[in-house]
């Protein structure tokens, strides 16, 4: 072993920019696949954790006081490996002051303790309620400075009543907004009380965790079950926002694995055909078939071990920043890292898939003698390639083109592998510049939809908090305006278009465990591009209709056509059919969106103040989008007016992600053409020299050896753009699906004929920019250095 590793160590040393391109892609596609299987890992696996830490309840079952007992509910049913409840349930309307979120009902739960054998809550701050006015709020645990801190953040006015806030809990399953004592929930009257069942059976799938709730309800009487919520919407929701990225980075992790077994399967043949003589010397020397094998093998894992090592410990910092966002504000009860399966999948795998690349071509030494060896290295070959150029000569074009076009032919093996990994280079460049362009479309919509400008009242409080999102923001004490009066300040102000008002809501849902967020708008809504957004179905006709983000379809099971009640307070309910999905919403947490007259109905006497409304405006065509702002600022210095277009960070990652990407794994394909023209440049040195005697001047040579490789990228980049198109067609809306989302069809309609044209010359420019240099390293060569060498 000893000799193998010499000989293997001065292969390396000699082939050094074969070792160079080997340990580059190795670490990129290292990289690439340790954060994909990071996020992928981090999309189920924490919340599993966290979630059977928690005792989470397989479903969330409310159930009509009036039609079953809590006798009947709390006997032992089978298929139920553990129950806790019934617990009293009420819903009070909150005012938003001191609160984590919008005004709007809160589901109120009865609990004696936070333990229990379902359910376990993480009372991370406080103390669990004791007294009457005492009651504990559901938020994931965070800083001081975090919503739910804000000043006056321990009174909520519920119901009209005050509650003193002596505590702060965690539920990942969402079982309820706040709790109180049993006797307290008494006292408000339910008329609902809540189950919650953990199963003994599947619960792999929704339709699974539906039928073991079936079955456990069996027999009650008919409507007794009001509503239902199995786990898996939940988890759907926690790992979103980290599974988006996952198709993406699988992506470029397989590309980049593609290109690393063809690039060293590249390097190995072309290291065995170039070195036959280097063979028979180690065979003549007494190495045996199976030591000469290892060598070539020991040669190609040096750089593979390096790159792995470099890339895992990339991949894994790269990951963490991704997960830490992902997750944060989820409260998890559990780390997110790197685990060790996906470090052993980087250290070991890798390497593995590296050497087996090699392993075949290394193999056509093991069964070469060494005095076959030892003549293949040193006779003249006769080119493969001489009956095409025999043809092409009678073509008008310079002979040096001709031999140049003929060369890719007389090594067939290599020529293929170099088109594979310029291919690769083309799929990948497509395959980015069409996410881009979707993206782009996207944020297009969405922009048009929100409008150049966002309005936010202050409450008077010095914060702004209409929609809950992030920490407060400083501003001026409460405007004098009404709400109708902010609207017509913001029509009047010179360059305005459209202007919408949005009041958002959690609302009352007849038939769901928790409220629903609504937006009810008015104005301009329906003309600001809030139509471009329809995935399905169409925009609403009538304030009856509604249309919902397909985020809220998916988590609440709302297909088009079905009902949704709406109950707010003591008045009558509304009931909005549903008649289109939508890609997105306003700003703020998905909700529904309805016309202002709904809310009108469900709350006639209520007074909107202008710091519960957002408003949008959209400009005039080349209208000044930060002069507007600042004029609606010096009319009323109350008003956030602030330019509402900006790019999103998911955008913005996915988008940074995939052009680096992209250029790397472009510079590694040109690496490989660089590879193959090295190669062939040492084998045709006696060729070189006999044309240059007859009178082949450098640029001749240039334009021979750029031509063979020319054509080599125009076979790649055609090849490589319908892959990287199919690519396009299925990813994008893989990720779209992992994020819970449904794109509109013109967000997929990006390509056209002159960007195709661009995809087939980017194949080109990879291939002559691997050539140049070693093309212009054959140029130099003189007769007497080739004479020489022979």
């Amino acid at each position: 072993m000893t000799a193998v590793w010499r000989a293997a160590r001065a292969a390396v040393r000699r082939r050094r920019m074969q070792t160079f391109v080997i340990g580059l892609v190795v670490l990129l596609s290292t990289t690439t696949v340790v954060v994909a299987l990071a996020l992928l890992q981090a999309s189920s696996a924490p919340f599993d954790r966290s979630f059977a830490h928690q005792q989470g309840p397989h479903a969330v079952a409310v159930f009509d006081r009036a039609l079953v007992t809590d006798e009947v509910l709390s006997a032992q049913r089978t298929g139920v490996a553990a129950a806790a409840g019934p617990f009293g349930v009420v819903t009070l309307e909150s005012d938003g002051a001191g609160r984590f979120g919008p005004a709007g009902p809160l589901t109120v739960v009865g609990r004696a303790d936070p333990g229990g054998p379902v359910d376990r809550l993480n009372l991370w701050q406080g103390r669990w309620p004791t007294a009457a006015g005492e009651i504990v709020l559901n938020l994931p645990p965070m800083g001081r400075d975090g919503p739910g801190f804000l000043p006056g953040g321990n009174e909520v006015n519920l119901g009209g009543r005050p509650f003193t806030v002596v505590g702060r809990a965690y539920s990942l399953s969402q079982t309820a907004d706040a709790w109180v004592t049993p006797e307290q929930l008494t006292a408000l009257r339910p008329t609902e009380v809540q189950m919650l069942y953990r199963f003994s059976g599947d619960v792999s799938t929704k339709a699974a965790v539906e039928a073991d709730l079936a079955a456990t309800t069996a027999g009650l009487p008919t409507g007794a079950l009001v509503a239902q919520r199995p786990y898996t919407a939940v988890k759907e929701e926690v790992s979103a926002d980290v599974g988006v990225y996952v198709p993406f980075l699988a992506t470029f992790g397989v590309l980049g694995l593609i290109v690393a077994i063809v690039i060293v399967g590249n390097v190995v043949s072309g290291a065995v055909v170039s070195g036959f003589r280097h063979i028979g010397i180690l065979k003549a020397l007494g190495f045996t078939p199976r030591q000469v094998v290892a060598v070539y093998l020991a040669m190609v894992s040096v750089p593979a071990i390096v790159g792995s090592v470099l890339g895992t410990a990339a991949g894994a910092l790269a990951a963490q920043p991704l997960l830490t966002s992902g997750f944060e504000g989820l409260g998890l009860d559990v780390g997110i890292g790197v685990g060790p399966w996906i470090w052993a999948a980087g250290l070991v795998g890798v390497p593995a898939i590296v050497a087996l690349a090699a392993f075949v071509p290394a193999v056509r030494a093991h069964s070469l003698s060494a005095a076959a060896a030892i003549s293949a290295g040193s006779a003249p070959r006769i080119g493969r390639a001489t009956r095409i150029q025999h043809r092409l000569a009678g073509v008008r074009l310079a002979r040096s083109v001709t031999l140049g076009l003929g060369l890719p032919f007389a090594r067939p093996g290599r020529t293929a592998f170099t088109v594979a990994a310029v291919l690769l280079g083309v799929t990948t460049v497509t395959f980015a510049t069409g996410l881009a362009a979707s993206l782009g479309r996207i944020s297009t919509i969405e922009d048009r939809a929100s409008g150049q400008v966002g309005v936010h009242p202050s409450d008077g409080q010095g914060r702004i908090i209409p929609d809950g999102q992030g920490p407060p923001v400083a501003a001026p004490s409460r405007t004098t305006r009404t709400d109708a009066q902010v609207e017509e300040l913001l029509r009047g102000t010179p360059s305005a278009a459209r202007v919408a008002a949005i009041l958002k809501l959690q609302v009352s849902a007849v038939g769901q465990t928790q409220p629903l967020m609504v937006n009810f708008m008015r104005g301009d809504y329906s003309t600001m591009g809030y139509a471009d957004e329809l995935t399905a179905g169409r925009w609403m006709a009538a304030p009856s209709e509604t249309v919902v983000p397909s985020e809220v379809m998916r988590l609440r099971a709302l297909p088009i056509g079905s009902k949704i009640t709406l109950r707010l307070g003591d008045s009558a309910d509304r009931t909005l059919t549903v008649v289109g999905e939508t890609m997105d919403g306003p700003e703020g947490p998905p909700g529904i969106i309805a016309d202002w007259s709904v809310f009108t109905a469900l709350a006639p006497s209520r007074v909107v103040a202008p710091d519960e409304v957002y408003y949008q405006v959209q400009l005039t065509p080349g209208a000044d989008v930060d002069g507007y702002a600042a004029a609606v600022r010096a009319a009323d210095p109350a008003l956030d007016a602030y330019n509402n277009a900006q790019a999103s960070d998911f955008a913005v990652t996915v988008i940074g992600f995939s052009s680096v990407l992209s250029l790397l794994l472009s510079t590694v394909a040109a690496l490989g053409v660089f590879n193959t023209v090295v190669l062939n440049v040492r084998e045709r040195r006696r060729d070189l020299g006999m044309l240059k005697s007859i009178g082949m001047t450098p640029r001749q040579v240039v334009a021979m050896v750029l031509t063979s490789m020319a054509l080599v990228g125009v076979v790649g980049g055609v090849l490589g753009i319908p892959l990287g198109v199919l690519a396009h067609h299925y990813i994008v809306p893989a990720a779209a699906d992992a994020a819970r989302v449904a794109i509109p069809l013109s967000v997929m309609k990006v390509w056209q004929a002159p960007t195709l044209a661009l995809m087939a010359l980017a194949g080109v420019v990879i291939a002559l920019l691997g050539a140049l240099v070693p093309a212009r390293g054959a140029a130099r060569l003189t007769i007497a250095e080739v004479l020489h060498n022979e």
